[in-house]
Formats: structure tokens, C-alpha cells, sequence
């Protein structure tokens, strides 16, 4: 099981290479730089390692759960996931070859319009998860540890 360190030290990396890449891209030349790039598959490959691990390992968790309230949360984030991974994808298809590891910027201003709409979304969904499901999962886990006191 992932501890709420880990969990944290992601959505630490996440939030830093979210800020880099966005700060970098506001000067077009930048756009086309090696670091740049990897920057950016650095950040995409994070934010689908880290979507995945919340799915299965918390989401997958709770969906079983009793509560229904809980089982509810569990599928706002699922269905949450499913949403991001479609636009994510979509935005990586117009932005990027991931065969080639290389961003297609054609369009400056919509690329970082788009970009800082992505980023955002991403970064949205990591505030949500700090401030409702990872206190959810804390106070399930107290409740489990006092009914077995008990």
C-alpha cells in the first residue's frame, strides 16, 4: 500500500514540474529545447503514474466500501480520471509525438493556452485528492484501527 508521503512527494513533483515547464514555454524558443521536452514527458508520465496508482490502489479501495457516501467519492474520482485521461490524451495528440519524444508546437499562443488548461486541470485534481480523499481514506483508517481496539 502507498503511504500519504508518497502520495505527497508526487503530487509535490507534479505541482514543480508544472510550474518549470509553464514558466519555460512562455518564451516560444524554449518550446523547442531538448530540456524543455523532457521536462514535459517527465510531467506526463508522473501524472499517469500517479493517476493510476490513486485508481487502483485508493479508488479500487474504497469502491467496496460499505458506506455508500464513500463508495460515492470513490466514483467521482474514477469517473474524474476517466475524464482527465481522455482530454490528456487528446491534448497529447495535438501537442506532441510521444513516438518521437518531441512536442509539435504550431501554434505558440494556443499551445500555451491549452497548456496552462491542461496543467490546471491536473493540478485541480491533485488539490481534491489532498483535501477530500486523502482525509477520507485517513479517517477510514482510524475507524478500522479503533473497531479492532475495540
Amino acid at each position: 500500500m502507498v503511504t500519504f508521503a508518497e502520495l505527497h512527494g508526487q503530487n509535490h513533483k507534479i505541482t514543480e514540474l508544472s510550474n518549470v515547464f509553464l514558466y519555460l514555454i512562455k518564451d516560444r524558443a524554449m518550446c523547442d529545447t531538448e530540456v524543455t521536452c523532457d521536462l514535459f514527458f517527465e510531467f506526463t508520465k508522473k501524472v499517469r503514474e500517479h493517476v493510476e496508482l490513486v485508481d487502483k490502489q485508493l479508488c479500487g479501495r474504497l469502491i467496496s466500501h460499505p458506506d455508500q457516501a464513500v463508495k460515492n467519492t470513490a466514483n467521482r474520482f474514477l469517473s474524474g480520471s476517466a475524464e482527465i485521461k481522455r482530454i490528456f490524451g487528446s491534448y497529447l495528440r495535438d501537442w506532441c509525438s510521444e513516438k518521437h519524444k518531441e512536442l509539435n508546437v504550431r501554434n505558440h499562443d494556443r499551445f500555451v493556452d491549452e497548456t496552462n488548461q491542461m496543467f490546471t486541470l491536473v493540478l485541480e485534481r491533485i488539490q481534491r485528492e489532498t483535501e477530500h480523499l486523502y482525509p477520507l481514506i485517513r479517517r477510514l483508517d482510524q475507524k478500522d484501527l479503533k473497531d479492532l481496539a475495540a
